[in-house]
């Protein structure tokens, strides 16, 4: 990134529903917006009920730090049996999941209400 820029700040919401959570993420998932934002997703990550929704219907930008935010995601609720299902990503976070292989790791749904209906089911620890 050329010097003097910066990414707009990601934001990030959690909504806990009876049997799931419900986190938001928007703006750019980049090098520069992802350790603080990391932060934040450990913290929204605490007590999720059965399962996650991870909205990036927000995301506008995602590169390989943003990623790995989301496997890292994946990670930490995989010891409490709560799978993490994305929801509504753009055509370039979407993109960028499937090139990697990772559109297979991860249920992914294109909204809110699709992933709530969906079966979240067991995925890999290869991710």
């Amino acid at each position: 990134m050329p010097t003097g820029t910066a990414s707009p700040e990601a934001g990030l919401t959690r909504e806990r529903l009876a049997d799931h959570t419900v986190i938001a993420i928007s703006g750019e998932l980049d090098i520069a917006s992802t350790p603080s934002l990391r932060e934040r997703l450990h913290v929204a990550l605490r007590d999720v009920g059965a399962y996650v929704i991870i909205d990036l219907s927000g995301v506008t930008f995602c590169d390989a730090s943003g990623l790995a935010m989301l496997v890292g995601a994946r990670r930490r609720t995989q010891p409490n049996g709560a799978p993490v299902i994305l929801a509504g990503p753009r055509r370039q976070p979407a993109k960028l999941l499937e090139v990697t292989g990772l559109l297979h790791a991860f249920t992914v749904r294109s909204s809110i209400p699709g992933a709530r209906t969906a079966d979240p089911g067991p995925r890999s620890a290869a991710a």
